[in-house]
């Protein structure tokens, strides 16, 4: 319920107002493996702990605002890729007041980042060996997880994630690492051909000894072709 009280023009408000934060999953690919980007929390509460790059909202920006200002802050970072994907609204996962946080999904190359003035420090982790989380965050990492493996399917999401120049082995390699799933070699090949989100930059000289594997890069222009 909102009153209007004309004496001193202002609005009063029966009902609390909680806290808004913004907090950013971000994934890189690297050896074969899935990383997230975790920073060091320099204050408390969880001081010392890991957790997710992030931090509460300005009264002059908005939330997707937010998330870019606090990847800056604490990762140095501006990724490629940044959506949005779901808002946290546990009622305890702040022990310090009512804290709503929306997440967000980050992608890159690991090569990328490194620490900002915020935390403590910044540090990737195998999504699959990850320390113990400050806040609800492991639980924002799982889900991460779920729904890059949904885009991953339908969006070509693998560029932002990838080396510039890549084999189709490497690339197949993180199609599996995400889905958790075992991919026969020659229909993912001849799908990722044909689908026209690759193309290829070299060819292996039929004439040379040394065998080199075909270099790909992911087409900028796919309906051009």
């Amino acid at each position: 319920m909102c009153v209007y009280q004309p004496n001193d023009k202002m609005y009063t408000y029966q009902y609390s107002h909680p806290a808004l934060t913004a907090d950013c999953v971000i994934f890189g690919f690297e050896h074969h493996q899935l990383y997230v980007l975790l920073i060091e929390r320099g204050i408390d509460p969880f001081k010392g702990s890991w957790a997710l790059p992030g931090g509460f909202i300005h009264e002059d920006e908005t939330i997707e605002q937010c998330a870019w200002r606090e990847l800056k802050e604490e990762t140095n970072l501006t990724p490629s890729y940044l959506e949005q994907i779901r808002v946290f609204s546990r009622t305890d996962r702040d022990p310090r007041e009512r804290v709503v946080t929306v997440a967000f999904l980050a992608l890159v190359r690991t090569s990328e980042v490194r620490g900002g003035d915020d935390a403590a420090r910044a540090q990737w982790f195998p999504v699959d060996s990850l320390p113990e989380l400050a806040f609800d965050h492991q639980e924002i990492i799982d889900f991460a997880m779920a729904n890059l493996a949904k885009r991953l399917k339908y969006e070509p999401v693998s560029q932002y994630l990838m080396n510039e120049q890549f084999t189709l082995p490497e690339l197949q390699n993180l199609y599996e690492t995400v889905l958790k799933v075992k991919l026969d070699r020659r229909n993912f090949q001849k799908k990722m051909i044909s689908s026209n989100q690759i193309k290829q930059i070299n060819k292996r000289d039929s004439d040379t000894p040394t065998r080199y594997p075909n270099t790909f890069v992911f087409n900028n222009n796919p309906n051009d072709e």
